[in-house]
């Protein structure tokens, strides 16, 4: 660790909790090989209601209302089926986003069948 003397080990740094993401991304669904997530983004790019899809080494944010793409991408197919579980479950997405605001636990969404 950086200004400890020779022999001594300084305390990590520790930033603010409201700072930081939450360390353990809440995974709210999976499905085919797609996890859906959600977290808080302080400062983060996307202020409207959104959720992450991750397929492989594909990545994307996808808005609530309407249901877009609002960074990244995903594989077409897999972005159908994202949206396809989307529109079936929006009124809990859009409670877990309530959640997030409030840093409360997510509660899990039904995979896609």
């Amino acid at each position: 660790m950086l200004d400890a003397p020779v022999g001594q080990v300084s305390a990590p740094i520790v930033a603010p909790k409201k700072a930081l993401c939450f360390s353990a991304v809440p995974r709210i669904s999976a499905f085919y090989g797609i996890m859906i997530t959600m977290y808080w983004e302080v400062g983060g790019r996307h202020q409207t209601p959104h959720f992450h899809a991750r397929y492989g080494e594909h990545e994307a944010s996808i808005a609530i209302d309407p249901l877009a793409v609002l960074a990244g991408d995903l594989p077409p197919k897999a972005l159908g089926l994202v949206f396809e579980w989307a529109s079936l479950h929006r009124p809990e997405l859009r409670a877990n986003w309530q959640r997030v605001q409030r840093h409360e636990s997510l509660v899990p969404i039904p995979p896609l069948a």
